[in-house]
C-alpha cells in the first residue's frame, strides 16, 4: 500500500500491472468475459445518497423514503434523462453501477458527507476519462445522479470546495483540522466525532476522497494517510484495502479501453481495405 500512496490519480489511470490475456475479438465477442472485473467494481464501489437541500457543504442524515422507487424506475429515469447511445464499455458499467447505488441510496442508515462526494466524482471522472465528448460526459453525470433523485451540482460543488481547500494545505496542516476553524474543517471535525462514537457510515468512495485530499495537498508519503485516518477515527486498514481495489480496477479498465481501441482501429482498416476495390471499379466506370 505504501507504493499506492505515492502515486497520483493521473498515474493510476495510466498504469497497467499486467498485460491483458484476452484477444480483441474475445473482448467484444463476450461481454461477460470482457467485463469480468465489473462485478468486483460494483461490489466495492456502490454509491450513496447526497444532500440536495442546501448549496452549503453539510452532513445530513438520509431521510426515510416511505415508497422508494424500484431499480427499474431508477434505470428508466436515467435512460429518459440521457437518450443518446453510450459506448458499451461505459454503458455496461454505468447501468450496473446505478443498480448498486440505487440499493444503497434508499437505505435509511446512510449519511452523506462531502468526502464521499469527492470520492464519487473522482471515480466517475477516472472511469469516464477518454469519453468521446466532454459535453456528453457531463450530461451523463447529471442524468445519472438525478436518476437517483439527488443533486449533481451538490456533488460537484462539494468536491470542488474540498479540492481547493486541499491545494492550500500540506501534510502537516491537513491533519491539524481539529485546531482550526473553517467550512471544510467543520466537516472533518463532524466526521471525526461521529466516527469516534461509532456513528459514521464509512464507504469506499470515502476512501478515494481521502486519498484525493492527500494527493492535492502533495502529502504522498504513507505516514500522511495514517495520520489523517487517525485524526478522523477511521480504520486505515479498510482505507488501504479499498484504495488497492480502486487501483486494480483502474488498471483493468485501461486494459479494456486499449483493447476496444485496437479493435475499432483494426475494423476501420478492414473497412477501408474492402472499400478500395469498389472505389477503383467506380473510377474505372467513370473513365469509360
Amino acid at each position: 500500500m505504501a507504493a499506492l500512496t505515492s502515486l497520483s490519480f493521473s498515474s493510476l489511470s495510466q498504469c497497467s500491472e499486467r498485460k491483458a490475456t484476452i484477444s480483441s475479438t474475445r473482448f467484444l465477442g463476450s461481454t461477460s468475459e470482457a467485463y469480468g472485473f465489473r462485478t468486483t467494481f460494483l461490489y466495492h464501489f456502490g454509491g450513496v445518497r447526497a444532500s440536495i437541500s442546501s448549496p452549503k457543504m453539510v452532513i445530513q442524515c438520509m431521510s426515510s423514503v416511505a415508497d422508494p422507487p424500484t431499480v427499474s424506475e431508477t434505470k428508466l429515469n436515467f435512460l429518459k434523462a440521457y437518450k443518446r447511445p453510450i459506448p458499451s464499455i461505459y454503458n455496461t458499467l454505468l447501468q450496473e453501477l446505478i443498480v448498486q447505488q440505487h440499493l444503497t441510496r434508499y437505505k435509511k442508515s446512510y449519511r452523506y458527507d462531502p468526502i464521499f462526494a469527492l470520492g464519487f466524482v473522482t471515480v466517475y471522472d477516472q472511469l469516464m476519462d477518454g469519453y468521446p465528448s466532454d459535453e456528453d460526459r457531463d450530461a451523463i453525470f447529471e442524468a445519472y445522479v438525478k436518476a437517483l433523485k439527488e443533486d449533481p451540482d451538490q456533488y460537484r460543488t462539494d468536491a470542488k470546495k474540498l479540492e481547493e481547500w486541499a491545494k492550500a494545505e500540506n501534510s502537516t496542516s491537513l491533519v491539524e483540522f481539529s485546531s482550526k476553524e473553517g467550512e471544510v474543517e467543520g466537516v472533518l471535525k463532524d466526521i471525526a466525532e461521529r466516527a469516534g462514537k461509532g456513528d459514521f457510515s464509512y464507504s469506499r468512495f470515502f476512501a478515494v476522497g481521502l486519498f484525493r485530499l492527500l494527493e492535492l495537498a502533495k502529502a504522498s508519503e504513507p505516514a500522511s494517510l495514517e495520520k489523517l485516518c487517525a485524526s478522523l477515527n477511521i480504520n486505515k486498514r479498510s482505507v488501504d484495502r479499498d484504495l488497492d481495489v480502486y487501483r486494480n480496477l483502474l488498471s483493468k479498465l485501461v486494459q479494456a479501453k486499449e483493447l476496444l481501441k485496437e479493435y475499432v482501429e483494426r475494423e476501420k482498416k478492414k473497412r477501408e481495405e474492402r472499400a478500395e476495390p469498389q472505389k477503383a471499379n467506380e473510377a474505372m466506370g467513370i473513365t469509360k
